[in-house]
């Protein structure tokens, strides 16, 4: 008992793990095939045939839920599963077919052209003997196909020729479609000969590219497939069958070039697109030229036509993309009887089967993008940048050894307005879309500055859905090519030239708005460097307000700063950044929050659209809306106040809350470094014919003489700025600290100046004057009482307190008051 228990349990618990081993690709879409031919009766089997052929598949739910195969339109059959048989009377194929020996079963599967071969060729005997065979048996169609010169040949010769023929198509051992797996190598009876296998995931399997269209049909000593052609020896590689080919010579001098001939002569399984000498011809010899004589592009075009995986015609019965040796990928699919590439109908001959792979002649020469330059990149979308790059001379200055990355617009953001623009006008824009280094799509992050040829630092915006470039976010369908890459671009790049505040003030439309920003104190916030996002109504918004309403509400300035600051948020949000139709919530500077989304290319703000979006400025970004924002949940507590706003803003209930009062919003979520600058003109002089004197006040005193006629420079130097950024040195970001000093240089003429530049407080400035005064005095006295020349020395002495002869005063001088400039300079 227990030992029957012990092998129940082992005989269930094992048997769901060998049927998924053995449930591979084939019999996984014949299973398919049965759910969907159930309707008709037990075992049978739906297959879908192409119209117009003869050909027929157990077909994937791609190619059944499309009604087609290879695009080409196919009709439903219904017909008996593999080894069921129908009965007279009965519904279905309720019949198991009889078991027989092989050449038995070659008349069972209909393929009786070679049964008949088998007759007389005397293999019969063997097929009806002992042994475990397997026979890939080739349709009666098959036959029929065979080259006419062939097929007489081993009619004539039936004893040899045939026999050995047909021995090709038989293995040694019973192999079932769930044991021949994908890339296997059989050995047939004839010669030892190589059987290259392919099972591939829509269910086809191939032998040395033949389709099996029958398979599984046991037999007493093997096992019969049948083929959809007939298999002829395989010897040769794809490396040798290059180097006899007279149509590709083209071919073998790139590959030899290369070094990439001796690849396809090892041991693999490849696919080569192999171009005609033809094709060679047809391209640009500037073009070929360029290519054969750079090396690594040589071998990126010899590569991209090679597959590392075995891809024969019968198996592809929809596009796929495939990778090639060089790394990027190639789209194989079908149109009818005839294979694609990307697209595009271009085999002449297809599955030269090797020892080593497949090949396909092809009448194009496919060229990656690796071996193109940069401007060889853009694709039809992206024809108008390309022209107008060669119309304006700028395709010509980007060196095939250069790095660089070109930022291109679709078509459609070139208007005619633009289109009718100055060259040297056009020329500065396009110059502001090329960038002097090589930046892949994934080198790019929020914050960076890119410099372009024309000296522009664009920045990029890294959202959760888009990259953008200033005003433009990019598509799909970066590139990289032999001297940089390609990002496809919405609209053409604006560079930001002017401040927040610099635009509304230079923007008649936003002059309300201006005016209450001034009010409430917030110039500063829009002027200063910073990364802002500001939804600026329009005058239209205020055309309610009259000039007492405005009075009032300049009056309480916490509530204006509340209004205002609620329109204003942290950080640059392009509005084509954002993820379509989806909601995204951004926090203002006033505390609320603002509801933004994008529909049809329409920014949506708090449900208000906006009327004009990605106005760039130096320190952020405006987005126009005709209405005054306001916060849902901000009560207000003033009845002037209450009725003011309910004439500005009529699409949201404003709450009221007796007493309630706006919170003040101090001025601390941005920063000012005050530099102050003191400029001192001490002396003037009302006769330019007499000694001028020029002293810089930098630590000890220093003086000049300087006769009439001459000139003397001082360069001041003011207190340094450091400035870090980051560019793209190589391909890699990289820190850049610079650190500029301003100048002030003073050349002296007909008068004489004191120049002094410092930062500190006052109780350095009134030192400072002090010393001056004293120094002043000194000379002024010496100046009046005498006119001789004096010599530096003298000069130092007076200054001293020592004694000095006195002549003849000539000149007067005049003594200058203080002028203080005070700058903000920004972080």
């Amino acid at each position: 008992m227990k030992i029957f228990f012990l092998f129940t349990f082992s005989t269930f618990f094992w048997s769901p793990f060998e049927q998924a081993a053995a449930s591979v690709h084939y019999d996984k879409i014949l299973t398919h095939s049965r759910i969907r031919a159930r309707d008709q009766g037990q075992n049978v089997c739906a297959l879908q045939q192409v119209m117009g052929t003869k050909k027929k598949y157990f077909s994937t739910c791609r190619n059944w839920y499309q009604g087609a195969i290879c695009g080409k339109k196919a009709t439903v059959l219904y017909e008996c599963c593999p080894g069921y048989m129908k009965m007279d009377g009965m519904r279905g194929c309720p019949a198991v077919a009889p078991i027989d020996h092989v050449y038995g079963t070659l008349g069972i599967v209909g393929a009786t052209s070679t049964q008949q071969y088998s007759d007389i060729s005397k293999l019969r005997e063997e097929l009806e003997g002992r042994g475990s065979f397997t026979f890939f048996a080739p349709s009666s169609e098959a036959w029929e196909q065979l080259d006419s010169e062939i097929h007489r040949n081993l009619i004539d010769n039936v004893n040899i020729e045939l026999y050995n023929a047909l021995h090709h198509h038989m293995v040694n051992k019973r192999m079932l479609t769930k044991d021949l797996k994908n890339g296997m190598t059989l050995v047939s009876m004839y010669n030892d000969q190589k059987l290259l296998i392919n099972h591939y995931p829509n269910g086809v399997v191939t032998v040395n590219c033949a389709r099996v269209i029958y398979g599984n049909q046991i037999a007493t000593n093997g096992v019969v497939h049948v083929i959809d052609r007939v298999l002829t020896a395989v010897g040769n590689t794809i490396q040798d069958f290059i180097e006899v080919e007279d149509d590709l010579s083209s071919l073998r001098a790139a590959a030899i070039t290369s070094d990439v001939l001796d690849i396809l002569g090892k041991p693999g399984h490849y696919t080569l697109f192999a171009p005609t000498n033809e094709a060679f011809e047809r391209l640009p010899r500037g073009l070929l030229e360029r290519i054969m004589g750079d090396k690594v592009a040589s071998e990126a075009l010899v590569k991209f036509h090679i597959l590392n995986t075995l891809q024969c015609s019968e198996a592809i019965t929809g596009g796929a993309a495939y990778e090639t040796l060089e790394g990027n990928t190639v789209e194989v699919g079908c149109d009818g009887e005839s294979l694609t590439v990307n697209g595009v109908k271009m085999v002449k001959r297809k599955d030269i089967v090797t020892s080593n792979g497949v090949i396909h002649l092809i009448d194009e020469v496919l060229i990656p993008d690796s071996a193109k330059q940069v401007i060889e990149l853009g694709g039809a979308q992206q024809t108008t940048f390309t022209d107008l790059m060669i119309q304006l001379g700028l395709a010509s200055s980007l060196r095939p050894e250069g790095q660089y990355t070109l930022l291109v617009p679709l078509n459609g953001a070139f208007s005619d307005d633009t289109l009718r623009m100055d060259q040297r006008r056009l020329k500065t824009i396009l110059q502001n879309h090329i960038i002097n280094v090589k930046v892949g799509l994934n080198e790019l992050y929020n914050g960076q500055e890119l410099e372009t040829i024309g000296g522009k630092l664009l920045r990029v915006f890294l959202y959760r859905t888009a990259v953008c470039i200033e005003n433009s976010c990019m598509v799909r369908g970066s590139k990289e090519g032999r001297n940089g890459f390609i990002h496809i671009l919405r609209q053409i790049i604006n560079p930001a030239e002017k401040t927040l505040h610099e635009m509304l003030r230079n923007d008649k439309r936003f002059s309300v708005f201006l005016s209450l920003v001034k009010a409430a104190d917030l110039d500063d916030v829009l002027s200063q460097p910073g990364k802002w996002t500001l939804f600026v109504p329009t005058n239209d918004a205020f055309k309610s307000l009259t000039d007492d309403d405005k009075d009032i509400l300049i009056r309480d300035k916490n509530a204006l700063r509340n209004i205002l600051l609620y329109h204003l948020t942290q950080g640059v949000f392009i509005g084509s950044g954002f993820e379509p139709g989806v909601t995204n919530i951004l926090k203002t500077i006033q505390g609320g929050k603002l509801y933004l989304k994008t529909v049809n290319d329409t920014l949506l703000v708090n449900e208000l659209k906006s009327r004009e979006s990605d106005l760039m400025a130096t320190n952020g970004v405006i987005h126009v809306i005709d209405k005054l924002l306001y916060p849902a949940d901000l009560p207000v507590g003033n009845d002037q106040l209450l009725t003011i706003l309910k004439k500005l803003i009529k699409y949201i209930q404003i709450k009221f809350v007796r007493g309630s009062a706006f919170k003040e919003i101090p001025l601390t979520f941005y920063k000012i470094n005050i530099i102050e600058s003191n400029v001192q003109p001490i002396i003037r002089k009302e006769d330019p014919s007499i000694t001028q004197l020029t002293k810089l006040i930098e630590g000890e005193p220093e003086f000049k003489i300087v006769r009439e006629g001459e000139t003397i420079t001082k360069v001041i130097h003011g207190e340094p700025i450091i400035k870090t950024y980051t560019k793209i040195i190589d391909g890699r970001p990289v820190e850049v600290t610079e650190k500029k000093v301003t100048e002030e240089r003073i050349i002296q003429g007909p008068e004489i100046k004191y120049t002094r530049i410092t930062a500190g407080g006052s109780d350095n400035e009134e030192k400072l004057k002090k010393l001056l005064e004293d120094e002043v005095t000194k000379v002024t006295k010496f100046i009046e009482g005498d006119g001789h020349l004096l010599e530096d020395e003298e000069i130092k002495r007076l200054l001293q307190g020592a004694p000095v002869r006195k002549e003849q005063p000539t000149r007067r001088t005049q003594g200058g008051t203080a002028r203080r400039r005070t700058r903000l300079a920004y972080p």
